[in-house]
């Protein structure tokens, strides 16, 4: 009878996912701090170069300004904007904390202020010496500071929108201080303003641009890594760096199914009378020491540690990717997990034996528990069998047990088990065929 899949019906939204989004809102307000540090540093630094200058060599600015420049002037714009960028740092520093995003009015508010500042700037200088030398000053070279910085906005939208602010609003003071245009030039004074605000323009589009860019790339590596958490959230923290790549690459759908795996259980010897004359610090940096063993091990051998059992593991091979090989691979880890474990007792004051057990066969294979915290498991008669198999090498005297359905599926050339008869296994009605490996 072939096996059928059964699909889960669409859940919530994991808490994958659930982090990646936050984890994005959270970057996007860091940068919108950020850009609004670096508009209160530039402004900061701006009015200090001034201030300097107009106190050390004020005729520079007399002579530029031809005797209009006011200092004050100066502060009336700046130090209110100035205001304006702490207060907004501190709404933005506590949105980060509560990590809320900032309304999008608030947003397209802050674009509007932020991009008049060199409106104002221009505005005054047009009265100080005159609107052909004022739009030729530095005055409109500030906008792209505000454009090039609204980059740090992330949004494409918001970018353009300060663009379209820092053209419309330059344009405009042109137009209506009507300048003198120039003699040598053909062009009408309209046409040469307007093509400068479409520089702004196109700035800002640019700048949006370049923000949406980081955004997507923010966004790819929020995902690459909520999808690797998923990975080791669902299939336990055991999971070779091998196997993560394939799960990644082939998708890891919330589906049950039928698999045929290769299933090995894991048992340290003794393990728990041993903890009776060691301290707790004692037992488990020795349980981690060996488990960090074996686990390598597995990771070779591409398999995974599907549960710890306290002093043992159950691992599985060919799920959650099916594997031809797996009982070939089962087989191959477990040999070098007896070895790695005598090399890792050769010196110690605690040495370590362990037993495995290894069959082969059909699993429920899928993901099981709560809508908030599902693991992927395996469950059948194959799971119960394998855990049968390795208790009985206390009473075998061995280490490594296989079932028949291992050995009949071993690589021609590595047959070497010993048959050691049809064995009652607490159970299963009829006595079962069991090979010793170790």
């Amino acid at each position: 009878m072939p096996f059928r899949r059964t699909i889960f019906p669409p859940v919530a939204e994991s808490p994958e996912l659930r982090a990646a989004r936050e984890a994005l809102n959270l970057q996007v307000l860091l940068t919108e701090r950020l850009r609004i540090k670096a508009v209160i540093a530039t402004v900061v630094v701006l009015m200090v170069v001034v201030t300097i200058v107009q106190l050390v060599t004020p005729d520079i600015f007399i002579g530029i300004s031809k005797g209009g420049f006011e200092l004050g002037s100066t502060y009336v714009i700046f130090l209110p904007f100035l205001g304006l960028e702490l207060l907004a740092l501190y709404l933005v520093s506590r949105r980060v904390a509560q990590n809320k995003d900032v309304p999008i009015v608030r947003r397209y508010l802050s674009a509007l202020v932020e991009t008049s500042v060199p409106t104002a700037a221009l505005y005054l200088h047009m009265n100080w010496m005159g609107a052909n030398t004022a739009l030729a000053f530095a005055a409109p070279l500030t906008y792209f500071i505000f454009i090039i910085l609204s980059t740090l906005r992330l949004d494409f939208w918001l970018s353009t929108f300060t663009g379209f602010v820092a053209a419309a609003e330059m344009f405009a003071l042109a137009m209506l201080y009507q300048p003198v245009g120039f003699a040598d030039e053909p062009m009408p004074e309209g046409i040469f303003q307007f093509v400068r605000a479409v520089m702004l323009f196109v700035g800002g589009v640019l700048a949006g641009a370049v923000g949406m860019q980081l955004r997507r790339q923010f966004e790819a590596s929020i995902a690459a890594t909520a999808a690797r958490d998923h990975v080791t959230n669902l299939f336990g923290q055991h999971v070779s760096p091998q196997v993560v790549e394939r799960l990644l690459a082939s998708g890891t759908a919330p589906t049950t199914e039928m698999r045929r795996v290769a299933v090995m259980f894991v048992d340290i010897r003794d393990f728990t009378a041993a903890t009776r004359i060691h301290t707790p610090r004692q037992v488990v940096e020795r349980l981690d020491d060996a488990f960090a063993v074996l686990v390598d091990v597995l990771d070779r051998h591409s398999g995974i540690v599907n549960k710890f059992l306290g002093d043992g593991f159950l691992a599985l091979f060919g799920a959650p990717i099916e594997d031809p090989g797996s009982a070939q691979c089962a087989v191959d880890a477990a040999r070098e997990m007896l070895e790695e474990i005598a090399r890792n007792n050769q010196g110690s004051a605690w040495p370590l034996r362990i037993g495995i057990g290894i069959h082969m066969g059909a699993v429920i294979a899928g993901n099981v528990g709560s809508p908030r915290r599902k693991e992927y498991t395996v469950m059948g008669d194959t799971v119960n069998f394998a855990a049968r198999l390795e208790a009985l090498n206390k009473e075998f005297g061995s280490q490594l047990l296989i079932s028949s359905a291992v050995r009949d599926a071993l690589d021609a050339g590595h047959d070497e088990a010993t048959f050691l008869g049809d064995v009652a296994i607490r159970g299963y009605e009829q006595p079962q065929a069991i090979w010793r490996l170790g």
